[in-house]
């Protein structure tokens, strides 16, 4: 078992679908599958899933699988030679009517941009390389102003950060894909293109309790409805893809730590994704820089840090992973990793009015050296409290719920183990043992924490708190 607390998130493609593969990057310390539905056939979706979860039988433990859908998706039209020269200064016109692009016009086919422009509004194009700047317009059309960049070729992406689009977060595509992989059984989805806390309302009512939703954050406008987002969805990500198209550069790392410190208040896990060891696409190790910056997402205390390209269609998955999981390693060894990790993120108020159980678990666990804080969970949430304290003792989920097994395997420090029904807090102590046994964390001799709610069987809050030698009857 790979020891670490942050988790690591791959996604899966061409580079990474068969079996050995994925019980490869299963073995180097790969918690989570991502399945991305921006690429790939429902065959191929269906492949990978598949064997996914026949290596989780093979090794028995718990493996979380995440459906990433892929929201609306802005293009312009094209062009009658596949592209344009222009220059800062030069005026383009966007139209509504599907045409052959030229230097003068071009098609942008979404009534529902045109329906919420206004003059100055910003369009960034090309993931940003080109800035344009709308001077006038009305439903049809928009007059607009080059103010950077020197080409555009077909079908480029648009941006629009500073206004609220009329657009559900779910097209017709992303109802097919959901439906799909639901069916399939995924543990996590994830929404793109989330601008408002209605696109996750409207989310939940079709996702009900099937899989827990995870919000993308990549749009400007879903940062003012931070809290309530945090609120209504399970988890979050941190999409600095797009996220970094429609803010500018230096806002994407304060917004990136505000977003992690308003998860890690809640209990919710937060995934840092995109271009995180990007040149291990095509480069045997990466960057300083890359490294960097996944030691940083550790250190700021997200749950989970992921790899796009790289494990999806890169050449060196495995070595990619491998690197992950040793960066994570060195930084949680680091000698300022627990004081960084809780610098900020003041829970004490909190934790005595909501969890007081949990925070009294990461005290006692500390100050007794105890080995791991064990948790007994229905429904998980036993789990993902314990997880946001970020106990310096390993957390062991143990859980007759396969299905919260594996969506807790993404939280920050959690093992997960299905384990039978438990009737006695003997029984309790006798599956504890048998935990860590499996997972190779304690021996006989050893304290361990226990957390549990009762009686068992019942949800409600945690209620019990024991502390318990292992091999002592």
């Amino acid at each position: 078992m790979t020891k670490k607390s942050a988790k690591i998130v791959a996604t899966i493609g061409p580079a990474s679908r068969d079996t050995d593969m994925i019980e490869c990057l299963s073995q180097s310390g790969v918690d989570v599958f991502r399945l991305n539905f921006s690429h790939g056939s429902h065959r191929d979706h269906k492949q990978s899933y598949d064997n996914i979860r026949a290596i989780e039988k093979k090794s028995g433990r718990p493996t979380c699988i995440l459906a990433d859908i892929q929201g609306p998706k802005l293009r312009l039209g094209v062009f009658k030679d596949g592209f344009i020269s222009f220059q800062p200064g030069h005026q383009i016109e966007l139209v509504l009517e599907e045409i052959e692009g030229n230097e003068q016009r071009v098609s942008l086919p979404h009534p529902e941009i045109f329906a919420s422009l206004e003059v100055g509004a910003l369009l960034l194009l090309d993931d940003g390389k080109v800035r344009l700047r709308v001077r006038t317009f009305d439903h049809q059309r928009a007059l607009c102003e080059v103010e950077a960049g020197t080409k555009l070729s077909d079908r480029k992406g648009v941006n629009i950060p500073n206004l609220v689009l009329p657009i559900s977060a779910l097209t017709e595509k992303d109802l097919n894909d959901l439906d799909f992989a639901l069916k399939l059984g995924v543990d996590w989805v994830a929404l793109s293109f989330v601008q408002q806390p209605s696109d996750v309302v409207e989310a939940r009512r079709i996702i009900g309790e099937r899989a827990n939703i995870l919000v993308k954050m990549e749009k400007p406008s879903a940062l003012d409805h931070l809290d309530d987002l945090v609120t209504l969805s399970d988890g979050m990500m941190v999409a600095r893809g797009d996220l970094g198209v429609e803010l500018p550069p230096e806002q994407v790392p304060p917004a990136q730590r505000k977003i992690i410190r308003a998860c890690r208040r809640a209990g919710k896990p937060v995934i840092v994704a995109t271009q995180m060891l990007e040149s291990m696409i095509v480069e045997a190790v990466p960057t300083r820089a890359e490294a960097s910056d996944v030691a940083t997402a550790v250190f700021d205390g997200a749950d989970a840090v992921m790899l796009s390209a790289e494990s999806a269609a890169g050449r060196y998955p495995l070595k990619a992973v491998d690197m992950m999981a040793s960066i994570i390693s060195q930084t949680e060894k680091s000698g300022h990793y627990w004081q960084l990790l809780r610098a900020g993120v003041d829970m004490d108020d909190l934790n005595a009015r909501q969890s007081p159980i949990s925070a009294a678990a990461r005290v006692v666990a500390r100050q007794t050296e105890a080995r791991a804080i064990v948790t007994h969970t229905r429904s998980g949430r036993t789990a993902q409290r314990a997880s946001r304290e970020r106990p310096e003792a390993p957390i062991v989920c143990i859980t007759p719920s396969l299905e919260t097994a594996r969506r807790v395997r993404l939280s920050w420090g959690v093992y997960p183990i299905k384990v039978g029904p438990l009737d006695t807090e003997a029984d309790l102590v006798a599956a504890s043992e048998a935990a860590m046994a499996e997972l190779g964390l304690a021996e006989n001799g050893d304290e361990i924490v226990i957390t549990a709610g009762l009686p068992f069987g019942r949800a409600g809050r945690t209620n019990m708190l024991r502390l318990a030698r292992l091999g002592e009857k």
